[in-house]
């Protein structure tokens, strides 16, 4: 990797803003972590990179950045860049609009060699049965690797979401979903989360700074750990606080890669400029945990 790309700004999610350069420092290479690295998903048998390519930066109302940048096939190609440089693992949902992509992208990819993550806002039992028919129909697959209900919020939300659960985890049993889980967005929702034993996999979000986080650092973090101590996978998102530490990205990838009960992350990535930079930062900033 060309050292001049470490000095070069990007703009990280969208955020507009500088990025400073690497700092080389005293690492060693043993020590170095990639984007590229094989993690396992806690007991779940799913395997994916170190790093999620995300797809729904400011994604809502089946749109996102990604979508509305690049479109179906350059999207696609942004997700066959990773994979060629051992990203793949793919966080979509829903919600974002990137079935689509997703599916473009695997024209060029053996489905067997990705793993892809979405999400569901499904409540009823119907209401999960029906969206995993049409997910699968939308990216062109038979099964789904990880499926979280999405945005949980509420302290009781695994008797409101009884019915999903339900048939998510026969979906398991069938080998149609492999891992499931939720994303967490209250405090509540996140302790509810570690103490569920439906929950294999948990997104959370955490970064040093405690930014568009579920609470301060400290707590969030010993709720991350008893999850990790229960077999549950950690996904970490909102590493760069929803774009509000673009300046501070070394110290935002160092901080999630010391953090030894999160699995994997996922980071929202709009271009290939992005993809190189982050590839070319994270072996620089690791350090022995």
């Amino acid at each position: 990797m060309d050292r001049r790309h470490f000095i070069k700004s990007i703009t990280v999610a969208g955020a507009g803003l500088a990025l400073t350069p690497v700092s080389m420092g005293t690492l060693t290479l043993a020590k170095k972590k990639f984007i590229s690295d094989r993690v396992m998903l806690g007991n779940t048998g799913v395997e994916v990179s170190r790093m999620a390519i995300g797809t729904g930066t400011n994604g809502w109302a089946g749109v996102s950045n990604q979508t509305r940048q690049l479109g179906i096939k350059g999207l696609a190609s942004l997700l066959k860049a990773g994979y060629d440089r051992g990203v793949t693992f793919w966080d979509s949902a829903d919600q974002y609009g990137t079935h689509p992509h997703l599916k473009e992208a695997l024209k060029y990819i053996p489905r067997e060699r990705v793993a892809i993550l979405t999400k569901t806002h499904a409540t009823t039992a119907q209401e999960m049965k029906a969206d995993l028919d049409r997910f699968r129909k939308e990216i062109g697959t038979d099964y789904l690797d990880v499926l979280l209900l999405h945005l949980m919020r509420d302290e009781n939300w695994p008797e409101i979401k009884a019915g999903a659960m339900d048939v998510i985890s026969k979906a398991r049993e069938d080998g149609i979903v492999k891992a499931h889980g939720v994303s967490c967005h209250t405090l509540k929702a996140l302790k509810t989360a570690s103490q569920t034993s439906w929950v294999q996999i948990d997104l959370a979000r955490i970064n040093q700074a405690g930014m568009v986080m579920d609470a301060t650092v400290p707590v969030v973090t010993g709720i991350l750990k008893d999850m990790k101590s229960k077999g549950k996978a950690v996904m970490g998102m909102k590493i760069f606080g929803a774009g509000k530490l673009s300046d501070r990205v070394d110290e935002s990838l160092q901080f999630v890669l010391e953090q030894n009960y999160v699995d994997c992350f996922t980071i929202g990535i709009e271009n290939l400029s992005q993809l190189k930079d982050i590839e070319a930062r994270l072996p620089q900033v690791s350090i022995a945990v």
